[in-house]
């Protein structure tokens, strides 16, 4: 989802840009990120297991993916001189702020899914090297399964009531947006910590009734609490992160969620 609007967004900053996945590069194996990355000024690591829930059960995976395979990406790149750029999650807190994160805040994951990637975080911060570590949220975008798309089938179906958590608060981030933020990162050559996100913040909830009022208003959203999904993971209750430090980088402000779910219907063809 993310890699495809990436490298879409590189060709129009005038990047030569190449996309890789599998088979032809599997981040869990050394040897196939060693013989399959080509040299490059920059790297991307877009891969990550993302099914928050699953990974409950499915520990090793996500630490494969996740932790491993940042370590293996970072190695290939130390090695090569290439300099790497490194997603990361807004789940590597445990969302007991009430205030946006910063990149000095303590992370303290509650589940493995955070675990994992802040395991990835280590790893990049251990091989040193030339690295940016992003932290982004909540990412929804066409080419991948995701919540707006969710609700809009949901309303579709006329569900008498689509219930949505109103006690989870976060940014939700169109990837296209991101996407251009990291073509502006790389431009300026950045190294560190960086949270990158959608100004402004919702609650699902929230989020979830700005859509039914863009593509059928009369659906009817119910907010729930999230202890009533009883879902295997835990996650963080107010997670929004502090886009502070990137506007200063940039000079140039994230757009607002609501202008990412705008964008995002557009390029579905629902507006």
């Amino acid at each position: 989802m993310l890699g495809t609007d990436l490298v879409k967004a590189c060709d129009a900053a005038g990047f030569q840009a190449i996309g890789l996945d599998l088979p032809q590069l599997d981040v869990r194996d050394f040897n196939s990120v060693r013989e399959a990355m080509p040299q490059a000024d920059w790297a991307v690591n877009c891969a990550a297991y993302t099914r928050v829930d699953d990974a409950e059960s499915n520990r090793h995976e996500a630490f494969a993916v996740n932790g491993e395979g940042a370590h293996s990406l970072a190695r290939v790149c130390v090695r090569r001189g290439i300099k790497l750029l490194h997603i990361s999650t807004d789940y590597v807190f445990d969302g007991r702020k009430s205030r946006p994160y910063v990149e000095m805040d303590r992370p303290d994951p509650l589940g493995v899914y955070g675990a994992s990637k802040l395991a990835g975080e280590k790893a990049v911060r251990a091989e040193g090297g030339h690295f940016l570590i992003l932290r982004t949220q909540s990412l929804f975008g066409v080419r991948g399964p995701n919540f707006v798309r969710a609700i809009v089938q949901k309303a579709a179906r006329n569900e008498e009531e689509i219930r949505v958590v109103e006690d989870q608060v976060s940014s939700p981030t169109y990837t296209v947006h991101l996407a251009d933020a990291i073509t502006r990162l790389i431009r300026l050559d950045k190294q560190g910590v960086v949270h990158v996100s959608a100004s402004g913040a919702c609650s699902w909830f929230e989020f979830a009734r700005a859509i039914v009022e863009r593509v059928r208003p009369e659906a009817k959203v119910v907010a729930i609490n999230s202890s009533e999904l009883k879902r295997p993971a835990p996650r963080p209750a107010y997670s929004v992160l502090d886009n502070s430090l990137y506007n200063a980088w940039t000079g140039h402000p994230m757009p607002a969620w609501s202008e990412g779910l705008d964008a995002y219907l557009k390029e579905e063809g629902y507006a």
